[in-house]
C-alpha cells in the first residue's frame, strides 16, 4: 500500500508540474506576440517586407545567431563590424539603420522569434481572406488560448481526483493494518479546499478586473460601419493617392483634417462609377456595389451626374470617428509627420490595405512611451531640430550613432498632457 501511494503521489506531482508547463508555455507565447507588436510590427511584418524584411525564418538568413542577437540590439555595432548579412540588409533598405533594443534580452528575441514562426500560419491565412474581411489573428489567438484554459482544467480536475483515490486508499490501507483514522472530509467540505479556490478566485477576478478596467477606453480594432463604404485599398493602395492630399492637415496642423465633400468631388465630378476594380466586400462578408456608393456620395454633394451640375445643396458627410484620444492628452499630427518624418502606417497600420478602416493599435500611453523611446530623430536635413547643437556635434564626432525622442525630452509629462 506504501507503495501504491507513493507512486499516486509522484504522479500527481507530475500533473501539476504539466500544468504549469502549459500555462509558462503560453505566458512565453504572449510575451512573444507583445513583444513582436511593441517593437517590430511598425516595420516588419511576419510573412511581407514593410519597412524593413519580413520575419519569418528570419533565423536561417543568419549564420551566427549571436550576431543576430547583436544586430536586434545594435545593429549599427554590427554593421561596422562588416558582418555580410547585415551590410547586406542595410544596403538593401537603402541604408535605413534599424532602431536599437539594448534592453532586450536572448530570451526575449526568442520569444519574437519563436511567435512570428507559429504565426506565419495564421498570416498567411489571413492573407488568402477575401478583400474587406477584418483580421482574425486575435480570433485564432483567442481559441488558442481557450484550449490552453481547458487542458489546464482538465489536468487540475484529475489531480483532485487522483487526490481523493489518494486519500481513500490510505483509509483502506490503515483499516487493513488495524490503524484507527478519521472519516476523511469530503474535498467540498474540506476548509484547505475551500480556501485554494477561494483564493484562486480572487486572483482570477482580480487580474480580470484589473485588465478589464485597463481596457476601459480604447478601442484597438474598432470597425464602425461608416454611411458611404470608402476603401482606402482602392484609393490609398491601388490608385496610389497620397494620404496627404485628402489629409492635408496632418502636416501642418494638430489635427487630421476629414476631406470636404469637394475634395471627393475633384475626382468623382468624372468618375461615376465603379467598375475595374476588385471586388469589395464589407465586414461581414457582404459584397458591395462601389457605383452605388458613388450615388450616395452625388447625394451628399447635390450633384446631378447627368445634367453634370450642382442641382441641389449639399450637406457634410457624417462619419463616425474612429481614431481618438482622451481630452488631457495632446497630440500633433504636425509634429509626428513633418517634423518626426513619421509615416502613416506607424499609428495607423497598412491603412492601404484596409477597405473598412479599424483602429490598428491602441493608443495607449505604454504604446507611445516604447515608440518615443525606440523612435530615432531624423536630424538630417530637419531644420525643426537644428537647436540640439550639443547632439548634432556628438553625432558629427561619432560620440553618438542616433538620438531617439526620449534624449529630446519625448517621454516628460508636460509633452503630451497639459
Amino acid at each position: 500500500m506504501n507503495q501504491i501511494r507513493k507512486i499516486l503521489q509522484q504522479l500527481s506531482s507530475l500533473l501539476v508540474f504539466t500544468a504549469l508547463l502549459l500555462a509558462s508555455s503560453l505566458a512565453n507565447g504572449q510575451d512573444g506576440k507583445a513583444l513582436f507588436n511593441q517593437k517590430c510590427a511598425s516595420c516588419h511584418a511576419i510573412d511581407k517586407k514593410l519597412v524593413g524584411p519580413a520575419l519569418k525564418g528570419v533565423e536561417d538568413r543568419w549564420d551566427d545567431k549571436a550576431m543576430l542577437y547583436d544586430w536586434v540590439r545594435n545593429s549599427a555595432a554590427v554593421i561596422k563590424k562588416g558582418y555580410p548579412r547585415a551590410v547586406a540588409v542595410y544596403a538593401e533598405y537603402n541604408k535605413i539603420q534599424m532602431s536599437a533594443f539594448p534592453e532586450l534580452k536572448d530570451a526575449d528575441i526568442d520569444a519574437i522569434i519563436g511567435y512570428v514562426n507559429t504565426g506565419g500560419a495564421k498570416a498567411a491565412t489571413a492573407a488568402a481572406a477575401p478583400a474587406g474581411a477584418a483580421p482574425t489573428s486575435e480570433e485564432e489567438d483567442s481559441d488558442s488560448n481557450l484550449l490552453y484554459g481547458i487542458l489546464t482544467l482538465i489536468l487540475a480536475v484529475i489531480a483532485l481526483i487522483l487526490l481523493q483515490v489518494n486519500s481513500n486508499l490510505r483509509k483502506i490501507s490503515d483499516e487493513t493494518e488495524g490503524v484507527s483514522s478519521a472519516e476523511p472530509i469530503p474535498f467540498y467540505r474540506n476548509k484547505a479546499y475551500i480556501a485554494i479556490c477561494a483564493i484562486l478566485l480572487f486572483l482570477g477576478g482580480g487580474y480580470l478586473t484589473f485588465q478589464g478596467a485597463q481596457k476601459m477606453g480604447r478601442s484597438i480594432n474598432y470597425q464602425p460601419e461608416q454611411p458611404i463604404f470608402y476603401s482606402h485599398t482602392v484609393h490609398a493602395g491601388i490608385n496610389q493617392i497620397n494620404c496627404l492630399y485628402c489629409h492635408g492637415g496632418a502636416q501642418e496642423s494638430k489635427h487630421s483634417n476629414i476631406p470636404s465633400v469637394n475634395v471627393c468631388m475633384n475626382c468623382h465630378m468624372g468618375i461615376n462609377e465603379y467598375a475595374k476594380g476588385p471586388k469589395l466586400y464589407r465586414e461581414d462578408g457582404t459584397e458591395v456595389d462601389g457605383t452605388a456608393e458613388i450615388q450616395k456620395l452625388y447625394q451628399y454633394a447635390g450633384w446631378n451626374p447627368d445634367k453634370k451640375q450642382y442641382s441641389e445643396n449639399g450637406k457634410a458627410i457624417e462619419w463616425i470617428r474612429i481614431h481618438n484620444l482622451p481630452d488631457h492628452v495632446y497630440f500633433n499630427h504636425a509634429q509626428h509627420v513633418n517634423a518626426g518624418k513619421q509615416q502613416c502606417q506607424t499609428c495607423h497600420g497598412e491603412i492601404q490595405k484596409m477597405d473598412e478602416v479599424y483602429q490598428f493599435t491602441d493608443l495607449s500611453m505604454g504604446w507611445c512611451i516604447n515608440c518615443h523611446r525606440e523612435s530615432k530623430v531624423q536630424f538630417t536635413e530637419n531644420k525643426f531640430y537644428s537647436i540640439y547643437e550639443q547632439f548634432h556635434e556628438d553625432m558629427k564626432n561619432k560620440k553618438l550613432d542616433s538620438v531617439t525622442v526620449e534624449k529630446i525630452g519625448g517621454t516628460e509629462c508636460q509633452k503630451c498632457h497639459y
